[in-house]
């Protein structure tokens, strides 16, 4: 029996295939030495054959299990489903319309009904919701596309801060690379955090918990103009940012009518696109200059530092601190 079923579609994000592959190599030969039980794996597509990926890559899989089969009744594995590789929510709802993506829908909904786990990440989260397996759940995925997954299922909670989330037998992750999250986390849910933590150590991934340090303000909804365009009016003004009264007068609308707009592009009112507008320029600050904290925090439009340092943990999970750190360790 495998313990992880790896589902790819053609043109999926081959970093992400890449990484759960060679994340799953690494545990199996890591196992013995920590005494953990070696995972098992197949990777599988509709049709089979050689899947080629996003990046140019190939990729040999198996044909999708056949529906109503004793085998594929008594598969305990975690089904895995990286990236689609899809950047925009119109080329991701043409991609779901395909007859590959469909059948893998079919077979990810069979797996659930006969009680087995599921997993995604990024745009591959979408697939879970074609299959009808998001309903009821927390999930996240990448933070671009979370207003698009909120607009068409609305009987799920996307929590597009989360890098990963786990919901009963669904998992789910953010933008591409948190792949490297969501393995992590799957291997440390059945084979032991002492393997998942070796894992970590020796391919040097950190196992983060957040999107938010890492999401821009301007891509918040994909591209939608209202929330680029309030993004830069927020940014020229600081350090003095406006209220939510004096950006409804600058755009000619009510508050009301705002915040209405703001919720349903990005899924928070307007208050935090202004908090996120002034977190993002401090972190600009803190990786690109020799500025105090104290400096930036004016800069920002913060009275002292330690509102921002408060404000910093809360979003991202870090204090100020760590991101200047990384960025002097990046250079």
């Amino acid at each position: 029996m495998h313990d992880f079923t790896v589902l790819l579609l053609p043109d999926s994000y081959g970093s992400a295939v890449s990484a759960t592959l060679d994340m799953l190599d690494a545990a199996a030969a890591l196992a013995p030495g920590l005494g953990a039980p070696q995972p098992r794996w197949r990777v599988v597509a509709p049709g089979g054959g050689a899947v080629r990926l996003g990046n140019g890559m190939t990729v040999q899989a198996a044909p999708l299990p056949r529906q109503g089969t004793a085998a594929a009744r008594r598969d305990g594995s975690v089904w895995v489903v990286p990236g689609l590789g899809m950047r925009r929510a119109e080329d991701l709802a043409r991609r779901l319309a395909g007859d590959d993506a469909r059948q893998a829908a079919r077979a990810l909904a069979r797996h659930a009904a006969n009680g087995g786990a599921v997993a995604a990440g990024c745009s591959a989260v979408f697939l879970l919701q074609a299959a009808g397996l998001l309903k009821a759940r927390r999930v996240t995925t990448t933070w671009w596309l979370a207003a698009t997954l909120r607009g068409i299922e609305p009987d799920c909670t996307v929590d597009a801060d989360r890098m990963v989330c786990s919901d009963g037998p669904v998992h789910t992750a953010g933008a591409a690379f948190a792949q490297a999250d969501l393995m992590l986390h799957l291997l440390r849910l059945r084979c032991g955090a002492p393997l998942a933590e070796a894992v970590g150590r020796v391919l040097l991934i950190d196992g983060r918990q957040a999107q938010a340090p890492y999401v821009m303000p301007a891509l918040m909804a994909g591209g939608h103009e209202l929330i680029r365009r309030l993004s830069a009016h927020i940014e020229a003004a600081l350090p003095t940012p406006p209220g939510v009264a004096a950006l409804a007068r600058a755009f000619a609308m009510s508050p009301r009518t705002l915040s209405r707009q703001v919720r349903a592009a990005t899924g928070h009112g307007t208050l935090a696109l202004v908090q996120q507008v002034r977190l993002h320029r401090a972190r600009a600050l803190l990786e690109g200059s020799r500025l105090s904290i104290e400096q930036i925090a004016a800069q920002v439009g913060y009275e002292d530092a330690t509102a921002l340092r408060r404000l910093m943990r809360k979003r991202t999970g870090a204090p100020p601190s760590r991101f200047r750190r990384a960025a002097a360790a990046a250079g």
